[in-house]
């Protein structure tokens, strides 16, 4: 049985982008870079619904080019090389060994894990809450930035229903981001 992760990074005040859409806030310290390729060994999964998609298929397969930033230098060549899948109702192709989910995401992903696939999903937060109210997302690893943005995308979209989790672990990312690790409640009448 494979696992679905929810890797997203937000400011402190809860916000995965500024009120412009900006998402040039991040800092990749070695250690958080280091964190993410950890969750990314070969063979798993790239997960992105097409708002994300569309940022990372203009970045990363020249990112060599715009940056020389050694997170970005190191995790290009892995992003170029892994499988991805793109949930998205408009997208008609995509490249770099990309495959679209445009029906019953959900289902499909479920279906991946099953299937034995790892898959990690970065940002999105309509997708991320779709699959939440599904029950299909296992781990939420939540990296909070020392950043307060006032306003923004919220990293987790008003819900139809409570999801409740466990902590399972917390960490200190380069003396600046914090880690919040959780897994979904194990106990049924928690939800």
């Amino acid at each position: 049985m494979g696992k679905l992760t929810y890797l997203v990074h937000q400011s402190l005040d809860g916000y995965i982008e500024g009120p412009n859409g900006e998402f040039d806030w991040p800092a990749m310290g070695p250690e958080l870079s280091a964190y993410s390729q950890q969750l990314t060994p070969e063979g798993t999964v790239f997960l992105y619904g097409r708002k994300v998609w569309e940022l990372m298929a203009g970045f990363w397969p020249n990112a060599e080019q715009y940056s020389q930033d050694p997170h970005d230098r190191a995790f290009a060549p892995v992003w170029r090389q892994a499988p991805k899948v793109v949930v998205s109702r408009t997208l008609t192709s995509a490249d770099f060994n990309t495959r679209i989910i445009s029906e019953d995401p959900a289902q499909q992903i479920t279906a991946l894990k099953d299937a034995g696939t790892d898959l990690v999903l970065f940002g999105g937060s309509d997708l991320a809450a779709h699959l939440t109210e599904h029950r299909v997302i296992d781990e939420y690893h939540v990296v909070i930035h020392p950043l307060l943005l006032g306003t923004g995308r919220p990293a987790f979209p008003a819900a139809t229903q409570r999801t409740a989790l466990e902590l399972t672990g917390t960490r200190s990312f380069d003396g600046r981001t914090t880690l919040l690790r959780h897994q979904l409640a194990t106990d049924a009448d928690t939800h």
